[in-house]
């Protein structure tokens, strides 16, 4: 099982990941939105949603950029196993007190809102139960990583995420010997990314680049006479 979940699975989530968002963007575009109930509860959203997504944004690409950059690169810069352990901690953890704040707060707006609640999917409402758990699995793992400040454990993980980018067939052998909190970390991560595209986490894979050019404004009603348009 250990070489299934930690060998296996990360390439079936991934390709889940990919073929579907691209099949859900090809086939159901109009799907491919945050589906925002802004209008329905505002203030609630805002200063839950900015502190999730700064949180969310934060922890992302620090787990891609810390797992994904070869321990060369660290030890060429004079960046130690141990620094480096130490900013995930700290920086981590505010990172995941903020996301979880802000998705408790959204969370307890969709179920306790009836109009909200009426509006939410079952895919909508069960994200935030996986992110939620992945966030308070995340912050357990603190507890573990200060038992090993040296740095040496989170080389083992940095090693698999790698081994599993270049399709090395002992990734899996890396992190045998970790916590089983970690495990269980990496196995609902992975399981997000499994359920990604059939959910509205795809706006993320969009949103950012989209709007950079987007109008500022959106036409509702054209201002030109019934009788210009019948014209034409």
């Amino acid at each position: 099982m250990h070489n299934f979940f930690f060998g296996i699975y990360p390439y079936i989530a991934l390709s889940v990941l990919v073929i579907g968002s691209i099949a859900r963007y090809e086939r159901d575009p109009f799907t491919w939105k945050s589906s925002s109930s802004q209008l329905l509860r505002r203030k609630q959203l805002m200063i839950g949603s900015v502190l999730f997504h700064v949180g969310i944004l934060v922890i992302f690409f620090g787990h891609l950029f810390g797992l994904l950059t070869p321990i060369w690169i660290f030890d060429a810069l004079g960046i130690s196993h141990g620094a480096k352990q130490v900013l995930a901690i700290v920086a981590g953890g505010i990172a995941g007190i903020f996301a979880l704040v802000g998705g408790l707060m959204l969370l307890h707006r969709r179920l306790m809102d009836p109009r909200v609640r009426a509006t939410s999917s079952f895919a909508d409402t069960g994200i935030l139960f996986l992110l939620m758990a992945q966030l308070v699995l995340g912050l357990g793992t603190i507890l573990v990583s200060l038992q090993h400040l040296d740095g040496h454990e989170m080389t083992k993980f940095m090693s698999w995420a790698q081994g599993i980018f270049t399709f090395q067939a002992d990734a899996a052998a890396q992190i045998t010997d970790v916590s089983w909190l970690f495990k269980l970390h990496l196995v609902l991560g992975l399981t997000i990314f499994l359920v990604f595209p059939f959910t509205r986490l795809v706006h993320m894979l969009s949103a950012p680049v989209r709007y950079l050019w987007r109008p500022g404004y959106q036409v509702v009603r054209s201002r030109r006479r019934p009788s210009q348009m019948a014209g034409e």
